[in-house]
């Protein structure tokens, strides 16, 4: 008799964990993937005169970064949002660095109410200016003693980001309402995983192309591929 409980409680056991197991497996959801392309011939790159602190930021070339697109077409920094998927928003930290008078990343997305340390590589004068609307836009010298400067964003939005000091310099800040967004590789590739299931509109954002949508069906366990094509607008 005292076996069979045994028997009995180890079964159980099994069938409990079967059981967290599908919850935590049911939980996790599934993940959209896929392609952002240029449509057409892809733009040549086109170079950039520095033209100050010559001996930092002249070290490499510069190139314009508001179109990069690979040989396959696909194109670099777009921003991909599963528009309306909820889950928890876990804001922090995250770096937009001044690194040979570039930033890096071109293009940060990160979810609202993050803070953006704001580094500086270079040891030399920058200057931030961001241009927004729904937060307070700011415009601070950033002197090679100022290593670090730090900016809370609260409110979703797509925010432009110059460096007075160096005309050339521009990139951006993608604040998201949604913990489900990816920025696209250099070959035009992103994968969002966790995504609940659901049926959702897919919006991508490129600063140049403007926005484009597709509709996706994500379902446990499963992942939905979602290719963009993008031109300019006439």
């Amino acid at each position: 008799m005292k076996k069979y409980r045994v028997v009995l409680a180890v079964c159980a056991g099994v069938a409990l964990s079967m059981s967290v197991g599908a919850s935590m497996a049911s939980a996790a959801g599934g993940t959209i993937s896929g392609t952002v392309k240029y449509d057409g011939t892809a733009p040549a790159p086109k170079p950039v005169e520095v033209t100050k602190d010559k001996e930092v930021c002249a070290l490499h070339p510069h190139f314009v970064e508001d179109l990069i697109v690979d040989p396959s077409g696909g194109i670099a920094n777009a921003v991909v949002i599963v528009k309306g998927a909820k889950g928890e928003m876990k804001p922090g930290d995250v770096t937009f660095d001044q690194k040979g008078c570039d930033y890096v990343p071109h293009v940060l997305a990160f979810e609202a109410g993050s803070t953006v340390k704001i580094v500086n590589s270079d040891g030399i004068l920058h200057n931030i200016h961001t241009y927004s609307e729904k937060n307070p836009s700011f415009n601070m010298a950033q002197p090679k003693f100022k290593k670090v400067i730090e900016q809370k964003v609260e409110q979703p939005e797509v925010i432009k980001v110059t460096c007075d000091a160096h005309g050339w310099m521009k990139g951006w800040w993608v604040a998201t309402d949604t913990p489900y967004f990816a920025v696209t590789d250099d070959k035009g590739n992103y994968s969002i995983a966790n995504v609940p299931p659901g049926d959702y509109t897919v919006e991508v954002w490129q600063e140049k192309l403007g926005t484009d949508d597709q509709k996706a069906s994500v379902k446990d366990g499963a992942t939905a591929t979602t290719n963009f094509s993008m031109k300019p607008k006439s």
